[in-house]
């Protein structure tokens, strides 16, 4: 039995009374009132002009990629370190992925390794704000100016995060978020595509709904999807959206927790925070030696604690392995360790799970 999973939503009686609403309204698809609702709320929490709500993350990665016209023979640079769905979404399209090593100071793609990767074929640049941690934006912006490539961002582990304090999420040309039951607010599956382009959001609205010209009911001008956020999910983010600030307050407050009792800890290198940083801390990550990463899930689940490794990188997968070397990437997957993480953690319960991983390293 799991007695601290590593994470997990925290749902009121608001959040109860609205999706009851939507239910009892009969408007359980993909119109009501919360999908605008929502949509306006995020954007603005975000800083953007236009939120168009998705069915869930990786489709909002999809569409910013169609949208923006990126397929067969164009190259997209994604870091290696992040999960499969952001590599998967460029396939989608026909393009190619292009894999960058991650930065040792703060995990995330490296603006070095970006550079180093641009051909004539690149059209794109997604920078994945992993772990709850901002990316270098000036750095990667300064690149996509000079080398005339759109920028997306992937804020699916980061609501709430800054970056020389304005949001992640307001810097991309399109920014994507997922709202995944483990994310830090969520509608259960779901996603949101932001913009502060006019003509994209229109674009997105359109590819979103089947291709469906929106003034001609059933007539088709493009080939669209079926990627819509239901009126149910939109009643839950509503709800949850009015708490996001308690709830990145109380991640950062978890995370000031894990620093303290595992500072003395030599075998641990903590979370980092840059200066130039506001992280989330999605889930509380840790370094530790390799050798004893694995083991250390095993006897901490032994104990009812759930833990993960960090995401494998995505060029030593098999649709995608290749002979690329990216060593900072490949020694953080290797070494990464996420701790429970959830919101309703007391002190004394992140006090009970480090006092169980001192006691199996000790054993080690």
């Amino acid at each position: 039995m799991i007695k601290y999973p590593v994470a997990e939503p925290e749902i009121g009686e608001e959040e109860l009374e609205y999706v009851s609403e939507a239910v009892k309204s009969g408007w359980v698809s993909s119109k009501g009132r919360f999908i605008e609702e929502f949509e306006t709320g995020f954007s603005k929490y975000i800083g953007t002009k236009y939120g168009i709500a998705v069915s869930n993350g990786t489709a909002a990665i999809h569409l910013a990629l169609t949208a923006l016209e990126i397929g067969p023979g164009d190259e997209v640079i994604i870091p290696t370190l992040t999960f499969a769905s952001v590599a998967n979404a460029v396939i989608y399209t026909g393009a190619k992925p292009i894999f960058a090593d991650s930065h040792p100071d703060y995990w995330n793609i490296d603006p070095y390794s970006i550079e180093r990767k641009i051909t004539k074929k690149t059209r794109a640049i997604i920078a994945v704000h992993s772990y709850g941690h901002p990316c270098d934006m000036d750095e990667i912006i300064h690149i996509a100016r000079d080398y005339s490539l759109h920028l997306i961002e992937d804020c699916a582990e980061a609501h709430g995060a800054e970056y020389k304090g304005r949001k992640v999420g307001s810097f991309g040309v399109i920014s994507c978020f997922s709202f995944y039951g483990n994310k830090i607010i969520t509608t259960g599956e779901g996603g949101i595509c932001l913009t502060n382009n006019e003509e994209l959001a229109n674009r997105i609205r359109i590819l979103r709904d089947h291709g469906m010209n929106p003034n001609k009911k059933y007539w088709h001008d493009i080939i669209g999807f079926n990627y819509r956020m239901t009126n149910l999910q939109a009643a839950l983010g509503v709800a949850q959206l009015k708490k996001i600030d308690s709830l990145v307050a109380k991640k950062r407050y978890i995370a000031t927790v894990y620093r303290k009792l595992l500072q003395d800890l030599p075998d641990i290198k903590p979370a980092p925070e840059m200066g130039w940083a506001k992280s989330v801390y999605w889930l509380y990550s840790i370094l530790v030696e390799r050798n004893i990463r694995d083991t250390l899930i095993k006897s901490m689940e032994e104990k009812g604690i759930e833990t993960r490794p960090f995401f494998y990188p995505i060029h030593k997968l098999p649709p995608y392995k290749c002979d690329q070397v990216l060593p900072v990437a490949e020694e953080l997957s290797a070494r990464g360790l996420s701790l429970p993480s959830g919101p309703k953690l007391s002190e004394d319960q992140i006090k009970e799970i480090v006092g169980v991983l001192k006691e199996i390293l000790v054993k080690k």
